[in-house]
């Protein structure tokens, strides 16, 4: 892993700060020598005068550049650098992937039933060293791969994976989903992702509810689409991107076709510590350094209490 794969911004929107304090320390820095403003409202005579006297004090810029450069470590510290844990793999039980495979008469017979399957190892695969399940749905949803690491028993699996797997005819997406959902569920996980491998028939308004019950429990919902490359037999429903799109959008997840699936498996590829930081548990993956950071802004700050002669 490169240092800067393993390296991220916890609280990025503070570094809209930055140009603000920036700013405003050249301004003040800018405005405070040798009197600011009061060199232009005072008689030249008289101002000549006070300082043979001793009575003007000057500005002094260094004051402004501690206070700027105080300010801009502050808020730098403030947007959470941080380096991932070398242990973070250790919480990949707090981050699974569950493929939900659709065997439905429309899939197997389309033509990319072989390609279909090949996608659901490609995605257990992405998912490295996480937790993976799958599910098999058609007209009723079973669960044919319990969450595992053992890649090879998963990919003997879903070789043997035929049309006839699933007796029940028929495509209820929404089935294989609330099955996703209740298999993270019972695993206590944290950051999922869920990828629906189908040609979007039977997606209906039951699947749209299933996506944003996955989406409101903090996980993703993503999608490859199975076009069909053959004539369907007569009375087969059609292929339907489109209901897939709907669906995908209202999971939070992203969409992308069977020929080219690295959107949804760059997606579930990312690793464990970025997943947990998305869902709010980035002190179990992430090292903070911003603390570092406000000791730091502490000895510019010192140059501000110095007390002049």
């Amino acid at each position: 892993m490169s240092a800067l794969a393993a390296f991220a911004l916890l609280r990025p929107w503070w570094l809209a700060a930055l140009p603000v304090a920036a700013f405003l320390a050249l301004r003040a820095a800018w405005r405070s020598a040798p009197l600011g403003d009061w060199a232009k409202a005072v008689d030249p005579a008289l101002m000549a005068l006070l300082a043979r006297r001793g009575s003007v004090l000057g500005g002094r810029r260094q004051a402004n550049i501690a206070a700027a450069i105080t300010a801009i470590l502050i808020a730098l510290a403030l947007t959470g650098p941080a380096f991932e844990r070398p242990d973070a793999t250790t919480f990949r039980n707090l981050d699974a992937t569950v493929a939900v495979l659709d065997v439905s008469r429309s899939v197997a017979e389309g033509g990319s039933f072989k390609e279909a399957r090949q996608i659901a190892q490609a995605v257990a695969e992405a998912a490295g060293t996480r937790s993976v399940a799958v599910i098999l749905f058609a007209g009723d949803a079973y669960l044919a791969i319990p969450p595992t690491t053992d890649r090879d028993a998963l990919g003997s699996t879903l070789f043997a994976v035929d049309a006839d797997t699933v007796p029940d005819r028929g495509s209820h997406p929404e089935r294989g989903l609330a099955m996703a959902r209740r298999t993270l569920e019972e695993a206590g996980v944290i950051a999922g992702d869920v990828v629906l491998i189908t040609d979007g028939d039977g997606i209906g308004e039951a699947a749209i509810r299933e996506a944003n019950a996955i989406r409101a429990k903090g996980w993703n919902l993503s999608g490859i689409f199975v076009p069909s490359t053959k004539p369907l037999p007569s009375g087969s429903p059609k292929p339907d991107r489109t209901s897939l799109d709907r669906l995908v959008a209202a999971g939070g997840g992203v969409t992308a076709d069977i020929a080219q699936p690295g959107a949804v498996l760059d997606r579930v590829g990312a690793s464990t510590a970025q997943h947990l930081a998305a869902s709010g548990y980035s002190v179990l993956a992430f090292a903070e350094v911003g603390r570092w950071l406000i000791l730091l802004a502490l000895l510019p700050a010192l140059a501000l209490f110095r007390r002049s002669a």
